[in-house]
């Protein structure tokens, strides 16, 4: 039985359906997205989605949709749906699918009467170029297929209205019509590896409605221009390739195309499959040749401390240690840019969030546990001791190195940590001072610096780091840990968090540890009672005062609620680490269970990846983006750590 396949009950109940989204990327920035029944429910939704940079630095739908109508003896069977404003589904083609498969290309069955038409779809790696193929599996008389396009040509963040300045020009090419709405998009190529006819005939369809936009409290309607259909027979057994694209391509090669990039497909039939395949949509090729790993999906940009954190996960632990070393050549001229006071010239934002460069530390740090500290020393040793001497030197502009070891971040006006909403222009958890996981991976940045010296007979060099590291270990202790056997998550002068947060985790997980065994032990004791979900660790223990689970309505309503208890995968794979450098293998059995609440949303929300975040009661529900970088990445380490555990005498 297929790792991903859902039958006719759950497809065409679309209380089940329309939660279960699909993703498809192209590794270059575009990607294609809808629910299973391709009824897009976001504004983010459609079939093209490409960036524009000669518009802006966001992606633009295109194509939202293609319906297809099955023609036969004059009656039509319209496989399309989308939602109107009242609560109206039309045409409800979703009633005719029978199953849906997604382990290797997403795949839809279609049955109407006597008729059996199978839709794939997949996204041509490093081409803003969409294919769809239709087989026609059974039919008993002659069939007739017509495909009609809908159109928005807008940003992701905007929405269409029907207007007078759209243009309804379009040009015959091979297979198909190229058209553009606007001055200043590219074309749209719409082309069919079978010879077909374009029936001219130009709509408007209003009021077309998104519901997980109202849920966000934001405007959820537009409409969307049809400039016609494409119309063709097809014969039982024969298969027909649709490519929506910004550049045209040779009509006869679309079926070949199509088979190539099959192959290049990994198999979803497992956890780690589906979660490899995620970890590859990540992927971001610029044309300058530039890497990066995009935070997430369908709204993120590659922002820099997410880039350090899933990159260890998205790489290293699924074996591709050459695209780390890709992604990290952009990043670090990046982070030299920055530190040398110079104007970013890549595409990776947040640059400057004070904790970035320790977390690019940590990130090399788990490159010289896969390749040997030779390689890293070679690779990456120069830009470690540059970061190191860069917050020594008190150049950043925001880490203050303090005469107690500490480094001190001002966060009360801007957020500075991951812990980033804000409301009102203010930060939701204004977190400054003496942060604690800041300062957990100062100290471990220090020991793993002092030891990589070592390595290379810099006596001096490592002594030197080596005592400061001791003053921050002292330090440390003295701040941070309370009675209560936790850690305090900042203190700014005679103001000090009390509450119970996820980020001590970090002083445990991290390879160097300024706290004792004991205190490393109560501080994930604690973590388990307060902050332990399936879905990973609660942003805030229910204890603690703000306590806001549920992550739902509009913009405000969510912003505090995004870190004062919602649950994060991530932080539960840095809570796994920490239980397994505490217990070894005796941790194994429990670990794997609390992957069962990972692998669960396999079939879920977006299918074969993870959400963003979830909230912190449950029943657990997926929140925010679709897809989540660290997520994936921390969940594909945890794996690899399990494995590292098990065999381990």
């Amino acid at each position: 039985m297929s790792y991903l396949r859902l039958e006719k009950a759950v497809m065409t109940n679309l209380q089940e359906s329309l939660r279960r989204e699909l993703l498809r990327t192209n590794r270059s920035g575009a990607y294609s997205s809808s629910t299973l029944v391709d009824c897009n429910t976001r504004k983010y939704h459609g079939l093209l989605v490409v960036p524009v940079p000669e518009l802006d630095d966001e992606n633009h739908v295109l194509l939202s949709s293609l319906d297809c109508t099955v023609i036969q003896h004059g009656a039509e069977f319209n496989l399309g749906l989308h939602k109107y404003q009242g609560n109206n589904f039309s045409p409800n083609g979703h009633k005719y699918i029978r199953e849906f498969d997604a382990s290797l290309v997403p795949t839809t069955t279609y049955r109407v009467g006597g008729v059996i038409l199978k839709k794939e779809v997949i996204f041509q790696h490093y081409e803003d170029r969409i294919l769809i193929r239709y087989t026609l599996v059974e039919a008993h008389s002659a069939t007739t297929l017509r495909f009609r396009p809908f159109l928005a040509f807008r940003s992701v963040r905007q929405f269409t209205h029907e207007n007078m300045t759209a243009s309804r020009e379009y040009h015959e090419i091979d297979g198909g019509i190229k058209t553009c709405m606007y001055a200043g998009y590219p074309d749209l190529y719409m082309q069919f590896s079978k010879k077909n006819e374009f029936v001219f005939h130009p709509d408007w369809y209003r009021g077309v409605e998104y519901p997980k936009e109202q849920e966000r409290g934001y405007a959820s309607n537009e409409d969307l221009y049809v400039p016609g259909y494409f119309e063709m027979p097809i014969k039982k057994g024969e298969s027909i390739v649709f490519a929506g694209s910004t550049s045209q391509i040779k009509s006869s090669s679309l079926k070949k195309l199509f088979d190539e990039e099959v192959a290049d497909r990994i198999p979803r039939d497992n956890f780690y499959h589906c979660l490899v395949t995620a970890a590859h949509q990540f992927h971001n090729r610029q044309p300058n040749d530039d890497r990066y790993l995009l935070a997430g999906y369908p709204w993120f940009k590659a922002r820099a401390r997410d880039t350090f954190i899933a990159l260890p996960g998205l790489t290293l632990a699924i074996g591709e240690v050459d695209y780390f070393e890709m992604v990290m050549k952009t990043s670090e001229k990046a982070l030299r840019e920055f530190m040398d006071d110079k104007p970013i010239s890549g595409k990776i934002y947040e640059i400057e969030q004070p904790d970035v460069p320790l977390w690019a530390i940590w990130a090399i740090q788990q490159y010289a546990k896969e390749v040997g500290r030779d390689k890293c020393f070679e690779m990456y040793g120069k830009l470690i001791q540059d970061i190191v001497k860069y917050v020594l030197d008190g150049k950043h502009p925001n880490l203050r190195l303090d005469d107690n070891g500490l480094l001190y971040s001002n966060g009360r006006n801007k957020a500075v940590t991951w812990m980033n909403s804000t409301a009102n222009g203010r930060p939701v958890v204004p977190r400054s001072g003496y942060i604690v996981e800041f300062n957990a991976l100062w100290y471990n940045a220090l020991k793993f610096s002092a030891s990589m010296a070592a390595d290379k007979a810099d006596a001096k060099g490592a002594e030197e780091l080596e005592t400061l590291a001791a003053t921050v270990k002292k330090s440390f202790v003295d701040t941070f840990v309370n009675e209560y056997g936790y850690l305090l998550d900042y203190v700014d002068g005679n103001m000090m968090d009390w509450s119970v947060r996820p980020n001590m985790i970090f002083a445990v997980a991290l390879d160097y540890s300024p706290l004792s065994q004991d205190q490393m032990k109560s501080v994930v004791d604690i973590c388990t009672r307060e902050l332990l979900t399936p879905k990973g660790l609660r942003s805030l223990s229910p204890k603690s005062g703000g306590y806001n689970p549920i992550y739902v309505g509009p913009q405000t309503q969510r912003d505090y609620a995004y870190h004062q208890g919602t649950a994060w995968p991530w932080l539960g794979g840095f809570y796994m680490e920490a239980c397994l450098k505490l217990y070894k293998r005796s941790r194994l059995s429990f670990i794997e269970r609390q992957l069962v609440g990972y692998e669960d949303e396999m079939d879920y929300h977006a299918i074969g990846t993870i959400s963003e975040l979830f909230d912190g009661n449950p029943p657990f529900h997926g929140r925010g983006a679709m897809s989540f970088a660290m997520n994936v990445a921390e969940i594909l380490r945890t794996l690899k750590l399990i494995d590292k555990y098990s065999y381990q005498k």
